[in-house]
């Protein structure tokens, strides 16, 4: 598993989605990297977005002017736009097959160690921590390192919980 200083390992141009068939190949990959996404940019544009959608317009976030004053010399991402952007960029690291249903079952443990300023690249290593059936199903944990391109300390680590059906 990845620690919170060790860096994700670099992408090859050959990165391919990894497919899952059902909860043996599941159960198979505990304890694995599943995989690492692509490298996306966060621009004024998404945060602005994202503080309408929720209602958050703190000035760190979205007041490019102030926040050139502030601790970190421009506007910052919400963590909740770091985490929100979880499940698309888990789509890019790994397709799971063979349910009739996924649910997103809440998050055992989030943390936003380091900010992720506007105009900064930032991808997402998925690690499966853990499977275990359930009622009519599968349940799994996966760990969502994002990490800001050319930093050591990830913006955001969580532990992703859902649930697979049958």
């Amino acid at each position: 598993m990845i620690g919170l200083t060790e860096r994700i390992e670099p992408v090859t141009q050959d990165r391919h989605i990894l497919r899952l068939d059902g909860a043996d190949e599941l159960l198979s990959r505990v304890g694995s990297r599943l995989g690492v996404s692509a490298w996306h940019e966060v621009a004024q544009r998404d945060i602005d977005v994202f503080a309408d959608a929720t209602g958050d317009h703190q000035w760190i976030h979205v007041d490019p002017h102030l926040a050139a004053a502030g601790s970190f010399g421009t506007t910052i991402a919400h963590g909740l736009y770091t985490l929100s952007r979880g499940p698309s960029l888990n789509n890019e690291i790994v397709e799971i097959v063979g349910f009739s249903a996924a649910l997103n079952y809440g998050f055992e443990k989030v943390r936003f160690p380091a900010p992720l300023p506007v105009s900064s690249r930032f991808r997402m290593a998925a690690d499966l921590l853990s499977a275990a059936a359930v009622p009519g199903g599968i349940q799994i944990v996966i760990r969502q390192t994002f990490e800001r391109d050319g930093e050591l300390k990830p913006v955001c680590v969580a532990d992703a919980v859902s649930r697979w059906l049958f």
